[in-house]
């Protein structure tokens, strides 16, 4: 027989510190954490699959017949601010929604980039800095915008004049 406090009895032990001799009940606990790892990592995958759908492109076919020349020259178009993308990511605007004076250009668009559905937005005028404007021919014919909604509200990325007519 041992003596209980001579051997630390008495002295406080963690669970994990605990001895053991039975290889089954150490095995059962690693494959316990390893099953909850498979769980969870499976569970993000399902998650991410749910989620894919949400962001894919599509192509709608509205450049289907477009101009191959046409469209590297609005790929390439430039203002002082940058490229200005494509047409995709401009606007054409009508006559009543910009003008000039002194030199100096403003463009009326929505306050927002999207709206409450079924409410009408609320369009505001807009300057063009001078370094947004791009000063190459238009060669469409058409005014175009290419707009950026920030938290600071919308501001003018490129601005290529139409004809005004």
């Amino acid at each position: 027989m041992s003596n209980w406090i001579d051997s630390g009895g008495d002295e406080p032990r963690l669970y994990s510190a605990r001895p053991t001799n039975c290889k089954s009940e150490r095995r059962r606990s690693g494959s316990a954490t390893r099953w909850r790892s498979v769980t969870r990592l499976a569970g993000a995958l399902v998650l991410i699959a749910l989620a894919a759908p949400l962001g894919h492109a599509r192509d709608r076919g509205q450049f289907a017949n477009t101009n191959p020349d046409l469209k590297a020259w609005f790929d390439g178009l430039r203002s002082g601010k940058g490229p200005c993308c494509s047409d995709a990511d401009g606007s054409a605007l009508s006559d009543t929604d910009w003008d000039s004076k002194d030199g100096r250009y403003r463009v009326r668009l929505p306050r927002y980039a999207s709206g409450l559905e079924g409410q009408p937005q609320e369009l505001v005028w807009v300057e063009v800095p001078e370094e947004a404007v791009i000063s190459e021919p238009n060669r469409v014919g058409r005014t175009m915008v290419w707009p950026i909604y920030g938290y600071m509200g919308v501001t003018i990325r490129c601005f290529m004049p139409g004809s005004m007519t």
